[in-house]
């Protein structure tokens, strides 16, 4: 059944053609996150806009790469205390203000349409949890590489959220 409110899209490491009316096609500028959508967004013929304030969680500085052994206890704290700010890094509270600076601006731009947005999944979490704290650290570890959510929103209400697909879910990515 056809929505009336403006979709989101959230593609995490692949890219899904869910709808062929989608008008705006956004991405981190993570080359990764620009190449998973950069297909979807040529076969409709849109160009991919790279919004900065929608790159990856800062969890140190650009010298020293955080290793996955010690990401999850920083995941965990910044969950815990959203003020929380490793050195060199941003905390989950800044994080989420830039990314919803973003988010906000796109649903007035592009009001009543659908648009894609290729990100990251803290990220994404980040943004879901501003509108519903059910959108924590367990969801962040509960989704996949590659997962695709579609969020509508009412105005700037979010009203929806559904999981369209988590990994091999029957659903073929292209």
């Amino acid at each position: 059944m056809e929505s009336s409110f403006p979709s989101l899209f959230f593609y995490k490491s692949t890219y899904y053609e869910y709808r062929k009316y989608h008008k705006a096609v956004v991405s981190s500028p993570n080359i990764r996150s620009i190449l998973t959508v950069e297909k979807l967004a040529e076969q409709i013929g849109q160009e991919v806009l790279v919004y900065e304030d929608l790159k990856e969680r800062i969890f140190s500085s650009e010298d020293n790469r955080v290793s996955d052994k010690e990401l999850v206890p920083l995941l965990e704290k910044s969950f815990g205390d959203s003020i929380f700010a490793p050195e060199g890094g941003e905390s989950n509270a800044d994080c989420q203000k830039r990314a919803i600076n973003v988010l906000k601006e796109l649903l007035e731009t592009f009001r009543d349409k659908h648009i894609v947005i290729g990100s990251h999944g803290a990220v994404m979490t980040l943004m879901m949890g501003y509108f519903d704290s059910k959108y924590d650290l367990d969801f962040l570890h509960s989704t996949s590489k590659p997962d695709i959510y579609r969020m509508e929103f009412r105005e700037k209400e979010l009203v929806n959220v559904q999981r369209l697909w988590g990994g091999n879910e029957g659903i073929n990515p292209l």
